[in-house]
């Protein structure tokens, strides 16, 4: 993760984020009731392997029908929340050029809900394709969205100061599963 030097506090291993994403599951099944053809969408990097976990979950506790996995690959910040790019970018798949979802229902998520950026682009493209619903999950919501976009499902929401960064250690990324909190030294 963040090579940003400072003091490092784990706030959830991997036993707490197992029960948390059995939360997220329980109620995106909810969200999903009577519905088929849920796709879950992940966002690229971290986003992707979190929506592997939610939709094992769903297909295998809730037995959603026709559930299926998309990626999206949107960049803006970078892990210690350095901003990369001016404006939000995603990279279109040539695979989802032609992408129809119409009347699908569909599930996005991320790791952090930083400022709202990649979620707010996110929903911007799918409903482009026609998406009959989109909902929104999160792993942490730091409570601090500037854009109009409601996050759903939320694992846990962290109230941090702003210059301390929410670190979601995601395999494979990362070797194991779990959020630090890295409050970086001062100058």
């Amino acid at each position: 993760m963040s090579q940003v030097p400072g003091s490092r506090f784990c706030l959830y291993d991997t036993q707490a984020l197992s029960a948390v994403l059995d939360a997220m599951a329980w109620q995106a099944a909810g969200l999903f009731t009577g519905r088929r053809d849920v796709i879950v969408v992940g966002i690229l990097r971290r986003g992707a392997p979190l929506a592997d976990m939610l939709f094992t979950r769903l297909a295998r506790d809730f037995h959603v029908p026709g559930l299926s996995r998309l990626d999206l690959a949107i960049k803006r910040y970078g892990d210690d929340l350095t901003l990369l790019h001016p404006e939000t970018r995603l990279t279109e798949n040539p695979a989802h050029a032609g992408l129809d979802l119409s009347g699908r229902s569909l599930i996005v998520v991320d790791d952090v809900m930083y400022k709202g950026y990649s979620m707010l682009r996110a929903v911007e493209y799918l409903a482009g394709k026609g998406a009959a619903e989109i909902r929104t999950a999160v792993l942490v919501d730091r409570g601090v969205a500037k854009l109009p976009v409601r996050t759903d499902i939320v694992g846990v929401t962290l109230n941090v100061a702003p210059t301390d960064i929410i670190e979601c250690n995601v395999p494979p990324y990362e070797p194991t599963l779990k959020i630090d909190l890295l409050r970086p030294a001062r100058a």
